[in-house]
């Protein structure tokens, strides 16, 4: 899978089964964690099978205002805790299998998954404040 470094945005080929080896940026050696990670079909399964990582995923759409509205806070939490617990997105219009399978009914929804299951859901746009709390309970320590 290709992860965009959060902080020089150079593209980074990353093979999932590494991403509990907290990779770096290959040109300014910054974590890859520490953003987002963008997920497509293909690469959102080898995510759930290959982390150990509690992941967060942010189900969202392009059209949809409250994901854009949403975007910096999901953003500012894998920046504070994408070491301890995977961020990840997914793009449900471009995914729609992924949307049909998880019974996505409406953007944005959070899940939590540990070991590849889904254990908490979490529907609309959070605060930091709440998205701060909803992460705190999940993450690794």
């Amino acid at each position: 899978m290709i992860i965009q470094c959060p902080s020089c945005n150079k593209l980074n080929r990353l093979p999932p089964s590494r991403i509990d080896e907290k990779p770096i940026c290959g040109a300014c050696k910054s974590s890859l964690l520490l953003g987002p990670v963008d997920a497509d079909q293909t690469s959102f399964h080898e995510i759930l099978k290959s982390t150990t990582l509690p992941i967060i995923v942010d189900f969202w759409a392009p059209w949809c205002g409250p994901c854009k509205m949403f975007a910096p806070t999901f953003q500012a939490s894998a920046a504070k805790y994408g070491e301890q617990m995977l961020h990840v997105k997914l793009d449900t219009e471009a995914n729609p299998a992924i949307g049909e399978q998880y019974n996505i009914r409406s953007i944005p929804t959070l899940a939590i998954f540990k070991n590849g299951s889904e254990v908490e859901r979490f529907f609309g746009a959070l605060s930091p404040a709440e998205l701060d709390q909803f992460v705190s309970l999940y993450k690794s320590q």
